[in-house]
């Protein structure tokens, strides 16, 4: 489990890595077009690539770390052993979900990569680029998912807000 955690955590990181660069791309595009009439051909695809990696690889982290969208006005009433099965029957949604979404993003990914199909923008970059990241965030999460059902089953309830260990 150390392992999950600990790549959560640096996938986690390399996603918000992603995300200044973004910022950083998108910026220097906007200097080049209006300050000095020199647009780029690489900005806003490189950057829209380092978006739709970012958000699958920083996501089984938010689950672990609880920072996702949560209503806790009535669960928060409950007594623990209907939270407990609740907090593992969404975990188990999750896993669920991520699995079916890891299977057909997979199959896309792969298609894609074995005719060889590309972006078709000015950098013409293999299409299987962006959709791996679908296969490989999903994945991650998957398996987060399944650990977090395990430790909500089996230990205390963690607070909003606290990892789940």
């Amino acid at each position: 489990m150390r392992l999950l955690d600990t790549v959560e955590l640096y996938a986690a990181r390399v996603a918000a890595v992603l995300l200044a660069a973004t910022g950083a791309m998108l910026s220097y595009e906007v200097v080049a077009r209006y300050f000095f009439t020199a647009p780029t051909i690489w900005a806003a695809e490189l950057s829209q690539l380092c978006l739709i990696w970012a958000c699958p690889l920083a996501a089984p982290w938010v689950l672990s770390a609880r920072r996702h969208i949560r209503v806790t006005a009535l669960t928060q009433l409950l007594p623990t052993g209907l939270r407990r099965g609740l907090e593992v029957a969404a975990m188990l949604v999750v896993a669920g979900f991520s699995a079916v979404v890891l299977w057909f993003g997979y199959a896309i990914f792969h298609d894609s990569f074995e005719r060889g199909r590309t972006t078709g923008s000015m950098l013409d970059l293999p299409a299987w680029l962006p959709e791996a990241a679908i296969p490989a965030g999903f994945a991650l999460l998957t398996l987060s998912a399944l650990k977090n059902a395990f430790f909500a089953a089996t230990g205390p309830l963690p607070d909003d807000g606290e990892m789940i260990e």
